[in-house]
């Protein structure tokens, strides 16, 4: 870790956020049976992955994962999904990152979703920015930071060193 780094969330911390957003996902869709967890590729499946143990130590509902593939320097190319769309039509789905900055990646994933019809749709973040371009809001966050737009903030998934650092 380099000196211009801040942790803001530890691994601790980020259990908590991840078991918190868990929790506020079952309150969401307690009478349903199956919800799918889309996890945008790289840090936001990691984190949708955390989220479907988290969810399932505390809920019965049947969990299924689906990656997001979005080119994030070109937002508007075609996105893919590990799963066909039968798959999440007419089901709960929680779309998910790590971090919230412009809003761009999660409001063409949004995009993407809204072409097929769904029972409930959500956001899950685990540190929003508050910088965003586009109006997209994130339903469940760990955390949310005011930070300058000079300012970046990375989550950092490590073998026992998990973190979110502002840098």
């Amino acid at each position: 870790m380099t000196s211009t780094e801040t942790v803001i969330l530890d691994k601790k911390q980020i259990a908590h956020k991840l078991k918190r957003i868990a929790y506020q996902i079952y309150e969401t869709n307690v009478d349903e049976k199956e919800v799918i967890i889309a996890g945008i590729k790289e840090n936001g499946f990691l984190v949708a992955k955390k989220l479907k143990t988290a969810l399932e130590k505390i809920s019965p509902i049947k969990v299924q994962l689906c990656e997001v593939i979005i080119n994030k320097k070109s937002p508007t190319s075609p996105i893919t999904t590990s799963l066909k769309p039968e798959a999440y039509t007419n089901k709960s789905v929680v779309l998910v990152d790590d971090v919230l900055h412009s809003g761009t990646t999660l409001i063409y994933g949004v995009k993407h979703f809204l072409d097929v019809p769904l029972k409930q749709f959500k956001t899950a973040v685990l540190v929003d920015r508050n910088h965003k371009k586009y109006p997209v809001k994130a339903d469940f966050k760990g955390i949310s930071l005011s930070t300058s737009l000079n300012e970046n903030v990375s989550v950092i998934f490590e073998k026992n060193n998990d973190r979110a650092v502002l840098e």
